[in-house]
């Protein structure tokens, strides 16, 4: 909270590249959504690039640690009036930056109601802050989960308030292996993101223990420590900003590899979409018109999240065509 609400002014004072590193490149609609956020909100804003899951139109988003509200000011616009956005922050000084500008962006998109809302509170409490079970389409985090000292905590909420077969959508920090006692108790490490930063592997461990999917990697990148203190502080230990998804695949659902096609009918999304590391559907012009694009051979559990989730309605999945080891999994 001093770190993020005093110490903190802008991102010019931020000393290591966790917390700027860039995650996926922008489309030209996001660049515009971007452009239209109060300049002191952008100045305030300290994550890992900007999260923008695909087929948001009308969804319910969760921001965990939405800090001056940047991405839900973005994802404001990307929801549409008949969505909403609500944002949850600890730390009360960027909370009341993010409320402060609510009537600009209102004004600035056009809307006659607010579909954003920001609330003061902790993200492994959610039910604190009134938040219902499954109430939720996607939930967003920006370079927060490792500020946690309870990271399961952080998910197991998550995992409650989204719906069956919704998304947690995260950018974070991972560590090559164990931080040393003085790493972990280091203020600075600690508020760039590094000092909390997990193994991948123990994300995965998590995720697998409260009923997600396995964690599927979308991008990531270095995380450079530009202070000797730091980097002495740190040790062998090297850092990479990753974005991954998780989802909520409801109990039962079925488990069997297939061919998945995509339509192309995701606005933004209608050539191709990048789903993870691992694959990318083509949709194309042919995909448009008629709902063809190219089969894809899918392992059992993308074929799940594909039938269970807001994507389902923009594919069609056949059963059989690949075998238990035709696709890598997602947790690579």
């Amino acid at each position: 909270q001093d770190y993020y609400g005093k110490e903190l002014r802008s991102s010019q004072d931020l000393k290591t590249t966790a917390c700027v590193t860039p995650a996926q490149p922008l489309s030209p609609a996001a660049r515009e959504a971007l452009e239209r956020v109060h300049p002191e909100v952008a100045a305030r804003y300290y994550g890992c690039g900007l999260l923008l899951p695909e087929g948001l139109a009308s969804r319910r988003v969760l921001d965990l640690g939405s800090g001056s509200g940047r991405d839900c000011y973005v994802l404001s616009q990307l929801v549409g009036e008949k969505g909403h956005v609500t944002g949850i922050d600890m730390t009360q000084e960027q909370v009341e930056v993010a409320k402060r500008h609510l009537a600009y962006h209102m004004d600035k998109f056009g809307y006659r109601a607010p579909n954003v809302d920001f609330i003061w509170g902790f993200m492994e409490k959610l039910g604190e802050a009134g938040l219902a079970d499954e109430s939720y389409d996607v939930v967003i985090s920006n370079c927060v989960v490792n500020l946690a000292p309870d990271k399961r905590a952080v998910l197991r909420e998550a995992y409650r308030v989204l719906k069956p077969g919704g998304e947690m959508h995260f950018s974070d920090v991972y560590a090559s292996g164990r931080l040393s006692e003085a790493a972990r108790a280091h203020r600075v490490l600690w508020g760039e993101c590094l000092a909390g930063a997990l193994r991948w592997t123990e994300l995965c461990s998590i995720a697998r223990e409260l009923g997600f999917s396995a964690p599927r990697l979308l991008s990531a990148s270095p995380v450079a420590l530009q202070h000797a203190e730091l980097q002495r502080v740190a040790g062998d230990c090297r850092f990479v900003s990753a974005t991954c998804r998780l989802f909520k695949v409801p109990q039962g659902g079925q488990a069997a590899p297939g061919r998945a096609v995509y339509s192309g009918g995701i606005a933004g999304h209608e050539q191709q979409l990048v789903f993870d590391a691992n694959f990318t559907f083509k949709g194309g012009a042919r995909g448009r018109e008629a709902g063809l694009g190219e089969a894809v051979d899918v392992d059992a559990d993308t074929a799940a999240i594909l039938r269970s989730s807001r994507f389902a309605q923009h594919f069609s999945i056949q059963d059989g065509g690949a075998d238990a080891g035709a696709a890598p999994p997602g947790c690579c």
